[in-house]
């Protein structure tokens, strides 16, 4: 999660660029250079950018020298303006720090900026390499502030705009390419609208425009189609003027301006492709970039194709010459003339087609090309004599016709096999034991070379291995595959390196996401783990918490825990309390990066350190994880900093329980208003679009914010049947109804068809069928409305040719069943085929489909049995069934029923871990895959190795509670982690906590490390355990758990263990749990959820009046001031500075240079005016006896009523540092 954007290089040059001069006024004014006067002129005016972009300049071409700082302030006083140097400071610092906040301010700065400003801003931005400005001691890292200001919401908006309206006239037209260039690849390409077309330059030269066209290239996958449309239109005349292409006859289209299309020339027009020049497109197509660019024309259709590849063949160029069809690109996936083609072109086209699977929709016509072209490859010859040379074409083969190959065939061919994407799981199964045939153990050779057919070694097999084997396995080639193997074959591996040889060795051998597998009790016996060996391993939390533990004790170096990789994911509340503000404020870097690997917990312990020890400069996401009040109390004065922080933020992982987000989202209501104003509120809301109420998407959102606020919408995981009605209505009120849009509105809006009615997607059916089923084939997973998937249904079913079905079974006759070509086509809507038409598809099309068929999350019971009767009529009874045709079934196999199930042959734990995926076997079911399981491999319950329990997985809550004290410490233990996730019964959970018990003594002694390695077990602690359980702990308890306990346990916990629970936990409570809760404890899971204190005196409310601030002796909670809900930089005095005042005995700075400060800060506070700061003042001069009113009179000094940005803003000092200036004052 990105921070908000900060100036920090800025303000080191405000304090120390201009503060290194004396503070003395010079006795006369003294000429300075024209430069620095109007410099002197913007500061008087206000214009505080204009002044620095000028400072910027006369720095480039004159240098800064120590005189010039005491000049500048001499002009001022010269003007009647006596500026000091803090409230200059904090001037120009509020009013860049505003700017970044206000990005139209910022657009309106720069178009009233002079040529000469805007052509210093421009370059600043345009540049790459690092610039400095350098005045005396002070460096201001340019680059530093460019980078920030690109990424602060809607500031990259502003740039755009201003870089559109006026760059090409103060820059080289390759400058400002590359300006615009940086800008928009900042903003991901949202901000290529329709419109920009009609903004971009004409008569810009070849080369301008080619780098511009690259550069809308690169940008092209994230452009909607119809800017997409609109920017070809715009390039297309500008290629033309430059053609000089006045003769309709001539086409414009050149082979240079094919290539500066790139990407674009799949909006050529049939007419327009057809009247290329023959000797144009040859040209296009002999050189090397005219392959590379075909190889992106993902979208391209295949009547598009066919005419490029009709002109290409009219070149005189042979299609069937193995160079030119290595130069054809993604046009391969439509080659056509496959009359008399020889085995030898087939091959080589198939090997070229491996790139059509990039293609965006149009499969089905690739896999009947690819089925043509591989009978003509195999002609004359077997299966086993060609399977090396069909490429990716062989993942269209059968089971039975993978069956058929020889071992020797699959092992010559493992080439190509190994790196082959798009197998199923069964066909992996099949090709593994086929090439592992040679050997009883595999060895690291053979392994290695598998590739994707990794997957397909046995559990066993791997268990079987050598550990040197596995060890370079591990390390080598074969890693990359590593994480397509189930949680068993991973024990496999896991339990052979960690048994053979040294144990602690194995453990820390074990990298990247494997070492997730690695028990807490091997974690234990390993002393020498240290944070560099962690960096790049992937760790549970429960990892984490130990190894963080473990750690700290030996290395005093917060930094480099920090840093560690994954570790963060163990820092515990005492951990961060036991850091010292400067080492908090120090490394909050490394948390803020981290974020993401942090529980709610931990955020809800950092936003308390960082709310006690420098709540002023706290980033406002923070706000969100204490409790709601705080963000209530934010003045509208900060309310955009806010929405930058919340909106980068993922507002479900932050704030969990409903009540609380509604009050945050209250508060993000009233800094809108209730409205989306324009594009730039859109850009600065960011994420918290997605939790916009129903009321404003519909009514708040105005028709200039609609296009960059529907872009986000797009982005929004899951919105509520509330808000998805609300933007269907405004996607009719902006667009009509679907039956009137054109082919590119409806692409650009695919993502939101799903919320139409089906008789509103019946046009879309009928006319852009392929938009519609690229979009259900995008739902894979998921579940879309019956609407749409019923639309789906319809715009397959009647635009596909099938006969009746060729089944010979009573009650099939006349019925069309479905063809491989619909089954793949419809993806989640094959849950709109009667259980009939799925009985009565012909065996080749079960034997092709039966996997995509399997996934669908959609089948009811009737549809399921069909299924599983088709696999019966095809494999002969469950009996007969091997591995392979158990793994295809997917959630077909749910139908199968007890006696059904015990028919299967489960000697292989890797079958039984493919059944064990599904999640819906009923507990009568899951016994019976259990006890098959142990029937057919004759294992008895004491002989389970840690493998065999995880691949069980969910079937062991099956389990009698009786033997579940059978089986091996040795083994459970290992595999703690695992059986933690299941959600068996409480007696079974009891059961497992007792054999827990056997590995981690008793529950009074388990730690936070070990309450999170037992997940869902701990529920099976007795209400005398539970009520044991330390307070402090609380939070370490996963949330599974909390679910898991019955009602009747869960009351047992005290007011003050809830209380601890943490945020997640409380949400993770559930409404049986709540209603038995006493009025304390209902009290205190109220506090968990809102993110308090367990201790209640350390979070009292602020005051209601957000204007007062507290002082240093302040207790904490009391009111804040104006200047807190800032982020960063508002403040004059620095948190080390403060700290170093506060804290006399050990300075940060000098006492010359402290007192310097105190000096500069009461000069700046007679200046600034502001009620909290000077009643701190008043007092601080009350116990020195020092007049308030000494010196120079505010009158006399502050006559600048009229400055067109309020000057009550110029300074905001926290009274908590203006206490500190004052002890030092005292002291």
């Amino acid at each position: 999660m990105s921070q908000e954007p900060r100036m920090e290089a800025l303000f080191l040059f405000l304090c120390l660029g201009l503060g290194v001069a004396s503070l003395r006024v010079p006795n006369s004014r003294q000429d300075l250079h024209p430069l620095l006067q109007k410099v002197a002129e913007e500061i008087i005016d206000g214009s505080y950018l204009h002044a620095l972009l000028d400072l910027i300049q006369f720095q480039s071409s004159h240098g800064w020298t120590a005189d010039l700082a005491p000049r500048v302030l001499a002009y001022l006083n010269a003007r009647n303006v006596a500026f000091t140097m803090p409230s200059l400071q904090a001037a120009v610092a509020n009013d860049l720090e505003q700017l970044l906040h206000r990005p139209q301010e910022l657009l309106e700065d720069l178009r009233e900026a002079d040529a000469q400003q805007l052509h210093t801003a421009l370059r600043c931005l345009w540049e790459d390499k690092t610039g400095h400005l350098q005045l005396e001691d002070a460096v201001v890292d340019l680059g530093d502030i460019r980078n920030q200001a690109l990424q602060s919401p809607g500031v990259n908006r502003s740039l755009f705009r201003i870089t559109l309206e006026r760059c090409f006239g103060a820059l080289s037209p390759l400058e400002c390419v590359e300006v615009l260039g940086k800008v928009l690849r900042g903003s991901a390409g949202s901000f290529l609208q329709p419109r920009t077309a009609e903004e971009l330059p004409r008569g810009l030269r070849a080369d301008a425009l080619r780098n511009l066209s690259a550069m809308f290239r690169d940008l092209y996958d994230q452009t909607s189609a119809r800017a997409q449309r609109a920017l070809y239109a715009w390039l297309a005349g500008a290629l033309q003027k430059i053609s000089n292409a006045t003769d309709d006859s001539v086409s414009w289209v050149s082979a240079e301006n094919l290539w500066i299309l790139g990407r674009y020339m799949v909006h050529l027009s049939l007419e327009e492709i057809t009247k290329i020049s023959p000797v144009e497109i040859g040209l296009f197509i002999s050189y090397d970039n005219a392959t590379k660019q075909l190889d992106t024309v993902y979208d391209i259709t295949p009547e598009l194709a066919q005419a490029f590849l009709e002109r290409i063949s009219s070149s005189n160029f042979d299609m069937r010459n193995t160079s030119t069809i290595h130069r054809l690109g993604l046009l391969v996936c439509f080659y056509a003339d496959l009359e008399l083609l020889d085995a030898a072109v087939a091959r080589v086209l198939l090997h070229q087609m491996i790139k059509c699977s990039r293609l965006r929709g149009f499969q089905t016509g690739v896999r009947k090309l690819k089925a043509h072209l591989l009978d003509i490859a195999m002609e004359n010859q077997t299966l086993s004599e060609t399977l090396g040379s069909l490429s990716d074409a062989v993942v269209g083969l059968t089971h039975s016709q993978l069956e058929s190959l020889s071992p020797e065939a699959v092992h010559g061919a493992i080439a190509t096999l190994s790196q082959v994407s798009g197998w199923a799981k069964s066909q992996v199964i099949i090709l593994s034991a086929k090439y592992l045939a040679h050997e009883k153990v595999p060895s690291f050779h053979n392994v290695s070379q598998m590739g994707v057919l990794l997957a397909g070694v046995g559990t066993q097999a791997f268990y079987g291995m050598d550990r040197r084997a596995l060890s370079q396995l591990l390390s080598g080639a074969g890693s990359a595959h590593l994480s397509d193997l189930s949680p068993a074959q991973r024990l496999g591996v896991l339990r052979k390196m960690i048994e053979a040889g040294d144990p602690a060795a194995g453990v820390v051998e074990i990298q990247g996401a494997f070492f997730k597998e690695v028990s807490l009790f091997d974690l234990r016996r390993e002393p020498r783990f240290n944070a560099t060996v962690l960096k790049e391993k992937e760790l549970r939390r429960s990892q984490a918490l130990f190894l963080y533990e473990l750690l700290s004790g030996t290395t005093g170096r917060p930094a480099e825990l920090l840093s560690a990789g994954q570790l963060i994911k163990g820092v515990t509340c005492p951990h961060i309390d036991a850091l010292s503000a400067d080492s908090f404020l120090a490394h909050f870097q490394h948390f803020e990066n981290s974020l993401s690997l942090l529980s709610p917990h931990q955020v809800n312990c950092l936003a308390w350190k960082h709310w006690e020890v420098s709540r002023s400069f706290m980033r406002p996401f923070l706000l969100a994880a204490l409790p709601a009040r705080y963000l209530a109390a934010v003045p509208a004065s900060r309310c955009v900093p806010v929405l930058i922080s919340l909106g980068k933020t993922e507002l479900d992982s932050l704030v969990l329980d409903p009540h609380k987000k509604s009050l945050v989202l209250r508060k993000v209501q009233q800094c809108l208003n209730s409205s989306i104003a324009d594009e730039y509120t859109v850009d600065i809301v960011g994420k918290l679009l997605c939790h916009l109420p129903a009321a404003v998407i519909q009514h708040g959102v105005s028709p200039r914010a609609w296009a960059p606020a529907l872009h986000g919408l797009q982005r929004c995981p899951d919105l509520s049947p509330e808000q998805k009605a609300a933007v269907r209505l405004r996607l009719l009120e902006q667009h009509g109804l679907p039956q009137n849009w054109t082919a590119e509105t409806t692409k650009d809006l695919a993502p939101f068809l799903v919320l139409f009615s089906g008789d509103e997607l019946s046009p879309i059916a009928a006319k852009f069928p392929d938009t519609l089923q690229q979009t259900a084939s995008k739902a894979a997973g998921v579940s879309p409305p019956k609407a749409f998937l019923w639309a789906v249904f319809d715009s397959v079913w009647n635009g596909s040719e099938r006969g009746p079905s060729a089944d010979p079974s009573p009650g099939c006759r006349g019925v069309k069943a479905p063809s491989s070509d619909d089954i793949v086509k419809l993806a989640e809507a094959n849950a709109c085929w009667a259980p009939r038409d799925l009985l009565c598809m012909e065996e080749d099309t079960f034997l092709r489909s039966v996997e995509l068929l399997g996934a669908v999350r959609g089948f009811d019971q009737p549809q399921l049995l069909a299924l599983k009767e088709k696999a019966v009529q095809v494999w002969d009874t469950p009996s007969c069934w091997r591995e392979h045709h158990i793994v295809s079934l997917g959630r077909v196999a749910l139908a199968l029923n007890e006696s059904e199930l015990e028919q299967l042959d489960l000697s292989s734990i890797d079958t039984v871990a493919s059944l064990s995926q599904q999640s819906e076997w009923t507990p009568g079911q899951a016994k019976s895959i259990l006890q098959g399981f142990l029937e057919d491999s004759g294992y008895r319950i004491q002989d389970l190795k840690s493998f065999h329990l995880v691949g069980l997985g969910a079937t062991l809550c099956a389990m009698n509670v009786s033997t579940i004290s059978l089986i091996k410490i040795s083994e459970f233990r290992v595999v703690v982690a695992r059986i933690g996730t299941l959600l068996c019964s409480t007696q079974v959970l009891a059961a497992f906590k007792r054999k827990a018990e056997a590995v981690f003594g008793d529950p009074s002694e388990w730690s936070g490390s070990v309450l999170q390695e037992l997940g869902t077990i701990v529920a099976g602690l007795t209400k005398e355990e539970l009520r044991g359980l330390d307070k402090d702990l609380m939070p370490y308890v996963q949330p599974s758990a909390i679910r898991c306990l019955p009602a009747e346990m869960f009351k047992e916990l005290s007011a003050e263990q809830i209380a601890a629970l943490g945020p997640e936990n409380a949400a993770a409570v559930t409404p049986a749990q709540r209603r038995l809760l006493r009025a304390p404890q209902l009290q205190s899971l109220q506090r968990a959820l809102d993110g308090a204190k367990p201790r209640s005196w350390l979070d009292a409310p602020p005051s209601a009046s957000p204007t007062r601030a507290p002082s240093s002796h302040s207790p904490p909670g009391a009111a804040v001031s104006r200047g807190l809900w800032l982020g960063g930089p508002l403040l004059v005095v620095a948190p080390k500075l403060a700290r170093g005042l506060m804290d006399y005995s050990q300075p940060v700075l000098s006492r010359t240079q402290l007192h310097r400060w105190w000096k500069r800060w009461t000069l700046a506070l007679r200046l600034a005016l502001l009620n909290p700061q000077r009643q701190v003042f008043r007092d601080c001069m009350k116990g020195t006896g020092t007049s308030e009113t000494q010196g120079v009179t505010p009158h006399k000094v502050h006559p600048y009523t009229s400055y067109r940005r309020s000057y009550s803003s110029l300074l905001m000092i926290d009274a908590e540092i203006a206490s500190s200036l004052c002890s030092y004052r005292e002291r």
